[in-house]
């Protein structure tokens, strides 16, 4: 019986045009995704998303220099995409990326890549408590760090602006992976001395 089933809705599937096939299979994918014991796990579901319904954010702190750059492309092509991009949904099936900013970079502006994945992307969407930008900006940057690629700049942007949105240093040290001196550093870079001015650090740190 299970076979049969499996075996029409391939046939089906078959029938349709490109797009509609795309859809169709991603619809499949959010419904099996509901019941799976995995739910929980953003990577139980892959969806292909057109690249114009993604759009990076504008906080990402992560930077990739020409020759990693390079064999990124190259990865890409010879190996396609072994990992989706970790992205928010929006209204109206929109995206913003959380995680993938350079890969999406560059099958959205290279011809080879953009026809070798027909203008599509894989994504796999965040859970739904992540959905305000502070959370989201905190997991960007645990993808970012778990790879050990990040501005320092960038991070102490980042820092100052949670702790505008109202985060307290021992939940950022919590959300970033970061211990206490740390955050105080980042704030340091960024010229927030109002904020630490009775606060002793263990020991210096300077940007050059």
């Amino acid at each position: 019986m299970q076979q049969k089933m499996m075996t029409q809705m391939t046939a089906w599937l078959k029938t349709l045009p490109e797009a509609e096939r795309i859809e169709a299979i991603n619809a499949f994918r959010r419904a099996l995704h509901q019941v799976s014991p995995f739910n929980n796990q953003p990577i139980d579901c892959v969806l292909w998303v057109k690249q114009e319904n993604i759009a990076p954010n504008d906080y990402n702190p992560n930077n990739v220099a020409p020759p990693e750059r390079r064999l990124l492309q190259k990865s890409l092509e010879a190996d396609g995409f072994t990992q989706p991009l970790v992205v928010h949904e929006q209204q109206d099936h929109q995206y913003e990326i959380i995680d993938g900013f350079h890969r999406h970079e560059l099958a959205k502006s290279k011809s080879k890549l953009k026809k070798q994945f027909k203008g599509y992307l894989p994504v796999t969407v965040i859970q739904k408590e992540n959905e305000d930008v502070s959370s989201r900006m905190a997991s960007t940057i645990r993808h970012n760090r778990a790879r050990g690629r990040h501005q320092i700049n960038a991070m102490s942007e980042i820092v100052r602006e949670l702790t505008q949105l109202g985060w307290a240093d021992a939940k950022i040290s919590e959300e970033l992976g970061m211990d206490a001196d740390e955050v105080l550093r980042l704030r340091q870079i960024n010229g927030l001395q109002e904020l630490f001015a009775d606060r002793q650090f263990s020991q210096a740190w300077t940007v050059k």
